[in-house]
């Protein structure tokens, strides 16, 4: 039997995964379908991944979650898209890649991100709200400048993921706010500034910078090809889409000034919403989502020190996250730390601040495996704070704190996250709120809702909150101090 009613798509590019989910006018999941994208490292620091595959995985997703809704095509009002930012996808004038993406995992473009860093200085914070970093289009710019011009030369467009597959999807080439705020917009005025280009040097590529559009702006309708590949009613409208952790923030309801969001997964992503920027070393001052004429910015303080330390404890020593997390919640005392209890630093792939890495420090020959799996659940809470309490020294934060990622589907790591960050946390009904925060949008750009407040109070409805139980303070300010300690 074929489904009826309306619905909207909201596809949600990262880096390895592509999720296409489908929604009801109240954000309600109907079905899901997702594909794993491969990423290749021919040389050492370089992140790589072919575009045309992406689409497949892209295109492939779509179809399947049309098929397990069993929904009529015209069903589908709208699509959004929202996509991993930084990175590179350029595409020459007939919308074809020039060379394959280069991903904000790439490390390639050390040295000139430190050439940058270097000249420009203080402006860059000043003009742009953040200073570049290896992965930032700026730096991979001026590497591809020395080693590829040929790149380059045939490119018409620097691209991020969603504006890929929404090329794609319509033929149109845009991007929106949110993505190109990574690069080269000036802080104030949220647009492309000839400025920045200049103040990195890179005037030339102005060429390159795709056009401006609102995130929830219809950019196009699906083209006869994209139809025969996703099963998408041909004309289809498509939103502009936007940058996955504004998406995320829209999907589980933190969209007001104040609001605090988290989540909980591969980086650690910490963001409140403000009605004008704040520039700080400590965070990426970004465009957000304007809303009733307002511009607005989210202000990202982000390190890649998340749960992706439980998936490494998880192949060391288990099976599977429910397990791990259910067996530190099992020792006497469950999550409430003993005096004993060793301290766990989540850099197994980087950290806010300078550091020597990963470890385990106090630990003792008593201890046993959940003592370690509650180190570590608490070491990735206790990074959240720091970028917490770094964003706090500018923002009054008086929670609650919205969660989302692999963390926010275990009540009780949502808990200790709670107890460290000293602030009450909710969790919505979102399961992919990437996706819904990316239907959302392609609601708003389609008069379902009157705007972004409306699709909130449509689609988003908290589930679980936790308050703080425990104070971890002292724990903390031990965690801070080994922290430092052992930093190079």
């Amino acid at each position: 039997m074929t489904l009826g009613g309306e619905l909207l798509l909201g596809i949600d590019a990262g880096q390895t995964v592509i999720k296409a989910a489908l929604f009801d006018l109240s954000g309600k999941e109907i079905a899901v379908a997702q594909g794993a994208t491969a990423i290749s490292s021919p040389r050492p620091h370089w992140q790589e991944r072919d575009m045309d595959a992406a689409w497949d995985v892209a295109a492939d997703a779509v179809h399947r979650a049309l098929q397990a809704a069993d929904v009529d095509p015209t069903a589908v009002l709208a699509v959004g898209l929202a996509g991993h930012n930084d990175g590179a996808h350029l595409v020459d004038t007939a919308g074809r890649p020039v060379r394959p993406a280069i991903l904000a995992t790439d490390s390639r473009a050390t040295a000139e991100a430190a050439a940058l860093r270097e000249a420009a200085g203080d402006e860059a914070l000043t003009l742009t709200g953040q200073v570049p970093w290896p992965w930032n289009p700026a730096g991979l710019l001026a590497w591809l400048r020395k080693h590829e011009p040929e790149s380059l030369e045939a490119a018409a467009a620097l691209l991020y993921c969603k504006d890929w597959l929404r090329l794609r999807l319509v033929g149109e080439v845009a991007t929106d706010p949110t993505d190109g705020s990574a690069f080269a917009t000036d802080l104030w005025t949220q647009e492309w500034s000839a400025a920045v280009l200049e103040m990195y040097g890179l005037d030339e590529f102005a060429r390159l910078l795709p056009p401006m559009r609102a995130s929830s702006a219809v950019v196009g309708g699906v083209t006869a090809e994209a139809s025969a590949r996703t099963g998408l009613r041909v004309g289809t409208p498509v939103v502009t889409g936007c940058h996955d952790v504004d998406a995320n923030a829209l999907g589980i309801g933190a969209v007001g000034t104040g609001a605090l969001s988290l989540v909980m997964g591969t980086f650690s992503i910490n963001q409140v919403v403000g009605n004008a920027p704040v520039a700080d070393p400590r965070w990426q001052a970004r465009t957000f989502f304007t809303d009733r004429g307002s511009p607005r910015w989210l202000h990202m303080s982000t390190s890649p020190s998340g749960a992706s330390n439980l998936e490494w404890a998880v192949r060391q020593f288990s099976s599977s996250y429910g397990e791990a997390i259910a067996e530190a919640s099992a020792r006497d005392g469950g999550l409430v730390p003993h005096a004993d209890d060793p301290l766990y630093l989540p850099f197994l792939y980087g950290a806010p601040v300078p550091s020597s890495g990963a470890g385990l420090v106090g630990l003792r020959g008593w201890h046993t495996r959940a003592d370690v799996f509650r180190a570590v659940l608490e070491g990735v809470v206790f990074n959240h704070r720091w970028h917490v309490s770094a964003l706090g020294s500018s923002f009054p934060l008086t929670g609650p704190a919205r969660l989302c990622g692999g963390g926010a589907r275990s009540a009780e790591w949502a808990q200790l996250l709670a107890d460290a960050l000293g602030l009450p946390v909710e969790v919505t009904d979102a399961t992919e709120a990437g996706a819904r925060g990316a239907a959302m949008l392609a609601g708003v750009g389609v008069g379902v809702y009157s705007d972004l407040g409306a699709s909130v109070d449509a689609c988003v409805r908290v589930v679980r909150r936790h308050e703080p139980s425990q104070d971890l303070d002292e724990r903390y300010q031990r965690y801070v101090a080994v922290s430092e300690a052992l930093a190079i």
